[in-house]
């Protein structure tokens, strides 16, 4: 593995030392490689986005996760995501482990001002929140994206309830637009106080649910149904989700040129280090146009996750409109801005420091090899199991190197004869598999007592009291949409918590999150959405709920039919627990558990639970 001490080159100091530049970083959900015009896109429209990318210095060869939570902890802290613990977007196993370092750590260190507009999902409680690593002024929503389970309730993508740090706040507008203008301002406010700036902009679009202003979706589908005829079939039967998609990706494309109208006008562009990339293989690409690629988002083949990454810093001299050729992958970003701004860093980093080879310095090594690896959604899992795909495992790795991809230890692929990856040829190409297993073997050998560490959640803690645990942390079993909270999907977990402080503790189970204002075993009522509809949820038959906490003696208490909350108390002392939690439909009948579960520290002693 390429671990690199990441102290930056004393020319780069230099250079920064004289003009520091800012740095924006636009990272968009699920758009992948083939969503851009400029890569012949036979339907959407991306001007300004292609503006960008003939100015910039472009990673041909670049590599994230198949999936965006991995990608977002390797590039945040240029570390592995076996190492940094954020390996899946669900299931218990989204936290950045404590004591990595992210980029707004070292640019808030460096005197720069710090913000995050939009995605984070890297933990939404305490001390994994934005404004717990690092950014000072945040915008954020919870977990994977807009309409999760912790996500305020019905948030439809128009004038939704977002977190102001810790704060809830309703803001208008559709929420891509809602996120550039709250950067453009803070950006702006930034500059006026002549204060250098680190702005990250994960958007959640195009992510589903796939609602969009009606005017792009209209724009789209009259190009998509002018070229429908030459589309494949998959893509004519998906009509009205991919004209949205790609409807979205507009609707990024036009916030990206008024962005850059911002940066012109306010004197800002020159001397701003922008980075364009995705955080996945596409959602879409494969069932209309893979741009010569096999694969999508969640997938090994590469489809699933090369994607585009564009810099563009004029007065930093990197010369525009070139193509940099050779494997990078995300986690060499943080090492690679913190050199390019002449800010040190004491940190061992899996990435590699490219600023020599976006000035035109050096390039890179060709014999260069990537591991991806990721752990699997656990879909089909009602219940925590050790052999849950969330686990990461060896055998669920590719690596990348020179043509080749070895893809589960079991298929090699040569992308120069077999692009779309179709033949594997593992047997008759023994000496490659073997060098790229023993890369594999290395690898794994460093982070295989760490990948699987679950990281737990804190309460008790003064800086997050009381506090909502969801069902997206439950360990190792997915439960991530309000849509499986409105069906009542009959699953259940726990949750991995560490507790801050010994005390007397309250905890409030509930099926439904307090704003949606229903009892336990109610269903919700159908919901017209800016566009779309929620549909009516489902009733459950529960007569009681139980609890438990760690190996102590499990509570229940009756659940009456108007009942919103069925509220437990402990005294807990310090450390790390489990909390399990139940609602059920007659005494050893349980049906799922609590999907959320508001937790407040009431006191520093207390009887032994009740």
């Amino acid at each position: 593995m390429m671990r690199i001490l990441g102290l930056v080159l004393l020319a780069g100091m230099a250079a920064a030392a004289a003009a520091p530049p800012n740095v924006l970083i636009v990272m968009t959900d699920d758009q992948g490689y083939p969503e851009l015009s400029a890569h012949g896109n036979p339907v959407v429209r991306t001007p300004h986005l292609d503006k960008l990318h003939a100015e910039s210095v472009r990673l041909a060869d670049f590599h994230v996760a198949p999936m965006c939570t991995p990608t977002r902890g390797q590039l945040l802290t240029g570390i592995d995501a076996a190492r940094n613990g954020a390996i899946n977007v669900s299931s218990g196993r989204t936290l950045l482990k404590e004591g990595y370092k992210t980029l707004a750590d070292h640019f808030g260190g460096a005197g720069y001002r710090t913000g995050l507009f939009g995605k984070w999902h890297l933990g939404d409680n305490y001390p994994s929140r934005p404004f717990d690593r690092g950014f000072e002024d945040t915008l954020w929503f919870p977990s994977s994206h807009i309409n999760s389970v912790p996500d305020h309730w019905n948030n439809d993508y128009f004038d939704d309830t977002y977190r102001r740090n810790e704060r809830l706040e309703k803001c208008e507008g559709y929420c891509t637009d809602v996120f550039f203008t709250e950067a453009i301002a803070w950006m702006r406010s930034r500059a006026e106080a002549g204060e250098r700036f680190f702005c990250y902009l994960p958007t959640n679009a195009p992510h589903g649910p796939f609602w969009v202003p009606q005017a792009y979706r209209d724009r789209v589908a009259a190009r998509f149904d002018a070229v429908a005829e030459s589309l494949p079939e998959a893509a004519r039967k998906r009509r009205r989700d991919l004209i949205t998609y790609l409807a979205m990706i507009e609707n990024i494309d036009a916030n990206f040129g008024r962005l850059e109208t911002f940066l012109t006008e306010s004197g800002l562009r020159e001397n701003t280090i922008v980075i364009f990339l995705t955080d996945n293989g596409s959602t879409f690409g494969h069932i209309y146009f893979p741009c010569g690629m096999r694969g999508r988002k969640t997938q090994l083949w590469e489809g699933g996750h090369r994607v585009p990454c564009l810099i563009r810093w004029p007065k930093g001299g990197l010369q525009g409109g070139r193509d940099v050729e050779g494997l990078t992958q995300v986690q060499d970003l943080c090492p690679t801005l913190l050199s390019l701004c002449g800010v040190p860093a004491d940190t061992a980093f899996d990435g590699a420091d490219l600023a020599p080879v976006l000035r035109g310095e050096s390039t890179i090594p060709g014999d260069r090899m990537l591991v991806i690896n990721y752990s699997r959604m656990p879909g089909a899992h009602s219940y925590p199991v050790p052999d849950s795909p969330s686990r990461m495992r060896r055998e669920g790795a590719g690596v990348l190197w020179k043509r080749w991809r070895l893809l589960e230890d079991r298929e090699l692929y040569d992308l120069e004869t077999d692009p779309m990856q179709e033949r594997n040829v593992i047997d008759k190409h023994p000496e490659v598999a073997k060098t790229m297993r023993a890369r594999l073997d290395q690898w794994w050998k460093e982070v295989r007592d760490v990948a699987n560490v679950p990281q737990p959640t804190v309460i008790g803690d003064r800086r997050e009291n009381p506090m909502m645990l969801t069902a997206c942390e439950w360990l190792d079993v997915f439960v991530d949409q309000q849509g499986q909270v409105r069906r009542g999907s009959q699953k259940n977990g726990w949750w991995e918590l560490r507790v801050a402080e010994a005390g007397e503790y309250e905890f409030e189970l509930r099926r439904w999150p307090r704003e949606a204002d229903l009892a336990i075993g109610a269903a919700s009522p159908q919901t017209i959405a800016a566009d779309g509809v929620f549909p009516e949820g489902r009733a459950i038959p529960i007569a009681s709920a139980r609890m438990q906490v760690g190996s102590g003696i499990p509570m229940r208490k009756p659940v009456r039919p108007d009942s919103k909350q069925v509220t437990f108390t402990a005294r807990l002392p310090a450390g790390k627990t489990r909390l399990y939690t139940w609602f059920e439909e007659a005494r050893d009948r349980p049906l799922l558990g609590a999907y959320y579960v508001y937790v407040n520290r009431t006191g520093e002693s207390g009887s032994p639970g009740r």
